[in-house]
């Protein structure tokens, strides 16, 4: 056979090949299948139910806030000289400007010491139905007398002292008598712990969850509404709900224990029947509060929600499974209010305040 007559059947043959290989190319790709997080998903609104909207503020009818109260409960929070050393104060452990935590595993206080216990968030803590990681506060007002007298915190030595103190400031006196008028006597242990509450129960962070709730569909994205679909599929919701989505009592490591030289309530009551029970966190703006738990010793926020898992339900979740629900935590995250939480201009010590005591 001549040579010619093989080239030209090759050439016919490539051509072919060709132009089949350049319609495959030039055929547009299927798209990708859209991931678990970009489909649309559709919540049963009736588990939604569980939840509440934050509220504006979270009205006590024992302290009726007002804004005399309000005023001075600012001043007091972050005053320093309610401290022995003049140099803690409130804000110092819960900062409201890193949403009402100081970033710490436990917080120093007087000389340097540290607490045993990690600094809650303040924010949205008027949704607890107790307060400290044990409980032994029924309310916010009783919370702030704790620290002032804690000898590790603030180290006042007695309710006495930090009266003493309080009155020997001219500009205390003319607020609390506005604060709390007709009363003989309005600066009293009581008194302050009634303003700062009335302060702090206006400490309110609603978010993009809250139009959630109220109807808003468009509020959170499909990534946010698989989390939270996750979030609802673990049991999640069985502590963390109301409207702090947090703030009840639980044993901690309800399947599998939890390792802790820390007891929890057990360690006041003494009770068996308390031992490992925690207050339950809250989770409005969990993701900005870490390091979590009560010893702050975890630094990874997924690592809390698989630790959560394992201990609470004995379940064992994917990493995947995680990230999904901390997409839907971030929901949770609201924006600070900025003037009302601005530091105020404090009063000028009197000439019978107490000096700086760093013993």
């Amino acid at each position: 056979m001549k040579l010619k007559s093989l080239v030209r059947p090759l050439i016919l043959a490539a051509a072919t090949v060709g132009t089949a290989a350049f319609a495959q190319a030039a055929k547009p790709a299927a798209p990708a299948a859209p991931t678990a997080a970009q489909q649309k998903v559709v919540i049963d609104r009736a588990l939604l139910g569980v939840f509440k909207a934050l509220p504006a503020r979270f009205e006590d009818t024992k302290n009726p806030i007002t804004p005399e109260k309000v005023e001075l409960g600012r001043m007091l929070y972050f005053d320093t000289r309610l401290s022995k050393n003049q140099d803690v104060s409130c804000n110092s452990c819960h900062d409201l400007n890193k949403y009402g935590v100081d970033g710490k595993p436990t917080s120093p206080g007087h000389k340097k010491q540290l607490g045993g216990r990690n600094s809650p968030t303040v924010y949205n803590a008027g949704g607890h139905i107790l307060q400290f990681w044990d409980g032994r506060a029924p309310n916010l007002e009783e919370q702030a007398k704790g620290p002032i007298l804690n000898p590790v915190e603030m180290a006042m030595p007695s309710e006495a002292r930090v009266v003493e103190t309080l009155k020997s400031i001219p500009g205390y006196v003319t607020a609390f008598q506005k604060a709390f008028p007709g009363q003989a006597d309005a600066v009293t242990y009581d008194n302050m712990a009634k303003a700062i509450g009335a302060f702090e129960r206006q400490l309110v962070t609603p978010s993009r969850f809250d139009k959630y709730l109220a109807g808003d569909e468009k509020a959170l994205t499909e990534a946010e509404k698989h989390g939270l679909k996750k979030f609802l599929e673990q049991g999640c919701q069985t502590c963390h709900n109301g409207p702090a989505i947090g703030g009840s009592l639980q044993k901690l490591g309800l399947v599998v224990p939890f390792q802790s030289k820390d007891q929890g309530r057990f360690d006041l009551t003494k009770q068996e029947s308390d031992r490992m029970i925690f207050r339950v966190p809250t989770l409005r703006n969990v993701t900005k509060t870490g390091p979590w738990f009560h010893d702050g010793s975890i630094t990874e926020i997924q690592t809390a929600v698989k630790l959560m898992a394992q201990h609470q339900f004995g379940k064992q979740i994917t990493d995947e499974d995680a990230k999904a629900i901390v997409t839907f935590l971030d929901s949770l995250t609201g924006e600070l209010p900025k003037s009302y939480i601005a530091k105020p201009k404090l009063p000028a010590s009197g000439p019978k305040t107490p000096k700086p005591d760093p013993t």
